[in-house]
């Protein structure tokens, strides 16, 4: 069966396999105090322009933004996201489990418009009876969101002015940064956001790794105590180095680049496809996942012998659906998708 469900349906990169077999009869300190996570952390570093970020590594994303958010946030705030961002609606209630509202706002195409964000402050703070509600202490954006879309560089300096000015922390969500940075739509780098936002996580569990994502602190703003935050909420691992040599080696000589233009490549030939099989796009994605209208006969026919993604309704006989590729997605691939459809 031809598989376009997610971008972490493959286990991980054969670099990634060969590093952990060739290290795996090495003693190493645990919890991350090991040679190759400190050597992943100063690769990160150098490559964000970010020579004092605070680097850690946490095994899943999920876990990854209930923490860092719960560690920055005062026990009486919430947290700024778009209706459709994924601590709204995929992540199983995680940041309210941790006593935080996640305060909604509509996105367009998945992202926050700095104006709506403005206007929420606004509203808020002239409310006469604001000290009764959940205060605004974050604001939270994902690149790619949700739909596969990017924040342009000038979108991405205007939030981060207005948090700076309401001396708001903004949070960005990197599950899928690689494909985010590769993407020919793109005038953002990874410079750019190191620069722009206070704190932001580089996703390996969609771009090639078994698991792990790696948060990075850009201007000596970690909370204090973060290290505790992370092992007292289940995210850490004694066997740190699984992370440390995953990043170790998707940051050695580009791979992460590399294997994320992998997708982006396979995505234009996946859009090319379906747009010469004459079907409509329900959003205009430059990255790995692709969002197809697809009648509910076409939808019953693929299911059987094709795996993606049902997204939402569109009309009484139409839904959305989503195909994405991933590091790991071959042209051949989409050769045979080709012949199915």
């Amino acid at each position: 069966m031809l598989s376009f469900e997610c971008d972490y349906n493959m286990g991980a990169h054969p670099k990634i396999l060969e590093a952990l077999v060739k290290t795996n009869m090495e003693a190493c300190q645990g919890y991350g105090s090991d040679i190759y996570t400190e050597r992943a952390k100063e690769k990160i570093r150098k490559l964000c322009g970010q020579e004092g970020a605070d680097v850690h590594f946490l095994v899943g994303g999920t876990q990854t933004n209930r923490i860092v958010i719960d560690s920055v946030l005062k026990k009486y705030e919430g947290v700024i996201a778009a209706t459709t961002g994924h601590i709204n609606g995929h992540e199983a209630g995680a940041i309210e489990a941790s006593g935080h509202k996640v305060l909604t706002l509509p996105g367009y195409d998945g992202k926050l418009r700095a104006s709506d964000v403005e206007k929420l402050l606004s509203d808020f703070y002239s409310d006469r009876a604001h000290e009764h509600m959940v205060f605004p202490g974050m604001v939270y954006i994902s690149h790619p969101t949700e739909y596969g879309t990017l924040y342009t560089l000038n979108e991405l300096t205007e939030l981060s002015e207005l948090c700076r000015h309401h001396s708001l922390p903004l949070y960005l969500d990197g599950a899928r940064l690689g494909y985010g940075l590769m993407s020919c739509d793109t005038d953002v780098s990874l410079v750019d956001i190191a620069r722009l936002c206070d704190v932001f996580y580089i996703g390996g569990t969609k771009v090639g790794a078994l698991c792990g994502e790696a948060v990075v602190f850009t201007h000596n703003n970690a909370p204090k105590h973060f290290f505790t935050s992370i092992k007292q909420n289940g995210a850490l691992l004694a066997k740190g180095r699984l992370l440390g040599i995953q990043f170790d080696t998707l940051f050695t000589d580009g791979l992460y680049f590399e294997i994320s233009e992998n997708a982006i490549d396979r995505a234009q030939e996946l859009k090319q496809l379906f747009q010469d099989k004459g079907y409509t796009f329900f959003k205009n994605s430059p990255t790995n996942q692709q969002f197809i209208i697809m009648s509910d006969e076409k939808i019953k026919e693929l299911s059987p012998i094709v795996r993606f993604e049902v997204w939402e309704r569109v009309d009484e006989t139409h839904c959305a659906v989503r195909f994405a590729t991933s590091w790991a997605t071959e042209k051949k691939d989409i050769e045979a998708l080709a012949e199915i459809l």
